[in-house]
């Protein structure tokens, strides 16, 4: 064949174009094996590095979990839950209602109706599941872990097993526990007397010798363990151990109408007085009337009975001091019997909650008065739970509601004001009014006693 025509070709090989295409291929499936086997390596190089971290972690673990010291403890919820429903909470409880009532000072009705209240206040105790859809810690956990805290007055970590619950939670279930009952139960079991309160304290008070007495007045100390050293001297008292004052007022049956706390210990009986509300709305004129008479004079303040330290106010009415004569010495032996009912309610409210009792570990002031205070509530609502309307009184007058003029004239209110507060600190009615329940008493009860 001639060389030079045009559709003559010198000789080619067809396949050397698709040696070409084959050799780039495995090129590049070459670097992509590279790739791979440089990304396992580095693979193996992470997880041999993790390897050598949780061994040495197993070794001499210092932290784990997402906490830096949190150590994770797998309890058993679950488990937990099911024994204390079966325990106190099922059909047919293992423990009757009198091991119920020993063991949470309250009846099993009380108990529930202050758990659901506290459930619907706050969310933190309803029963909700995590991340990995376990159920959390039940409502009755919760508030158990905060009632056994209270009631026995044990470490945070002493209930873990029997309840499944952590130190920090429980701690964290009784603060927020506390603050849910000052919020949801604090109006009503906290309250000042209405006019009908007041009726039935001075029909009370009348039958015990006493008219126009509205309850005793007395001072607890608490001693705060961890009190701050900085404020450990200005909170220490008589004790020389740092404590925090609470003055209440309670009437017969132990229930406490007033609650003042958060001074410090070294304040005496007479300063927390003076710094508490006790008589704020009677200086306002807000306060019910008390209507009561003795010796023919008619009263329309009442009075608490107090002991020896408070000043010589109209309506405090102390005992007599070495008292000298019939009417004195009998005088005397009544206030002092009537005036036991304060020191009777911080005994039994002691003896229901046992935190108030011994030293409390806490630091926050705020706390501390939520606890406090909480345990007040309780303590009320335990006595009108177990209160037998009948027992204490058949009937009684309603008294009217106070009447509270409106005055514009900003001057006169004041000098109203100023006026009601100096005839509470008036030391001759007090010495008047003393004078009169000493006839009284002597006129009703000395013949008797004779």
């Amino acid at each position: 064949m001639n060389p030079s025509h045009p559709f003559s070709s010198s000789p080619q090989h067809p396949s050397s174009s698709s040696q070409e295409d084959d050799d780039d291929l495995i090129a590049t499936i070459q670097s992509q094996q590279q790739a791979l086997l440089s990304t396992y390596a580095n693979n193996n190089a992470a997880m041999a590095y993790c390897l050598e971290i949780m061994s040495t972690q197993a070794i001499n673990p210092s932290h784990g979990g997402s906490i830096s010291g949190h150590r994770v403890i797998h309890r058993d919820r679950e488990d937990g839950d099911r024994r204390l429903h079966a325990d106190y909470f099922s059909e047919n409880p293992k423990y009757n209602e009198a091991i119920f009532r020993r063991r949470f000072r309250m009846s099993r009705n009380l108990f529930l109706r202050i758990a659901n209240a506290v459930a619907e206040h706050d969310n933190y105790f309803v029963q909700r599941r995590d991340t990995i859809g376990r159920l959390g810690l039940s409502t009755l956990q919760k508030v158990t872990a905060a009632f056994r805290i209270l009631t026995y007055g044990v470490a945070a970590d002493a209930i873990d097993e029997y309840i499944q619950i952590g130190e920090s939670t429980a701690i964290e279930s009784l603060k927020r526990f506390c603050r849910a009952v000052v919020e949801v139960f604090g109006q009503r079991y906290l309250r000042a007397p209405d006019a009908n309160d007041v009726a039935r304290l001075l029909e009370i008070g009348e039958r015990r010798g006493f008219p126009g007495m509205l309850g005793s007045l007395d001072c607890m100390h608490w001693t705060w363990k961890n009190c701050p050293t900085a404020w450990a001297g200005q909170y220490a008292g008589r004790s020389r151990e740092p404590t925090i004052v609470l003055e209440a007022v309670a009437d017969y049956d132990l229930w406490i109408w007033h609650a003042h706390f958060g001074l410090p210990g070294s304040n005496n009986d007479i300063n927390v007085l003076e710094a508490s509300h006790l008589f704020a709305n009677i200086a306002n004129g807000t306060a019910p009337l008390a209507h009561y008479v003795i010796q023919g004079k008619v009263y329309d303040t009442g009075y608490y009975l107090a002991d020896g330290i408070y000043p010589k106010w109209s309506t405090l009415v102390q005992t007599i001091h070495q008292p000298l004569g019939p009417k004195k010495k009998l005088f005397a032996m009544m206030q002092e019997a009537c005036r036991k009912d304060v020191e009777r309610a911080f005994g039994v409210l002691q003896s229901r909650f046992a935190i108030v009792k011994g030293p409390v570990r806490f630091w926050d002031k705020h706390v501390l008065h939520d606890i406090m205070t909480s345990c007040i509530i309780m303590h009320n609502m335990i006595i009108e739970d177990e209160r037998d309307e009948q027992v204490d009184i058949q009937s009684w007058r309603e008294a009217p509601a106070p009447e509270v003029d409106i005055c514009r004239d900003e001057r006169i209110v004041f000098e109203e004001f100023l006026a009601r507060h100096r005839q509470i600190k008036n030391k001759e009615a007090h010495y008047a009014l003393r004078d009169a329940l000493i006839e009284h008493m002597w006129e009703h009860y000395g013949n008797s006693n004779n």
